[in-house]
């Protein structure tokens, strides 16, 4: 593999590495109630059991 090519290599993987570390240190930073909902109304919950 030539000089190009390794750099091309390098970048890429570091890039990805990089974004799948922020991403991941976005979900862990956040509080645990902000994630679920506990007060979620969906429209099935109107209806009636029969």
């Amino acid at each position: 593999m030539t000089a190009a090519g390794w750099i091309t290599m390098l970048l890429s993987v570091a890039f990805a590495w990089t974004l799948f570390i922020w991403c991941i240190s976005k979900v862990l930073s956040k509080k645990a109630e902000n994630l679920v909902s506990s007060n979620m109304h969906t429209p099935d919950m109107d209806e009636d059991d029969e």
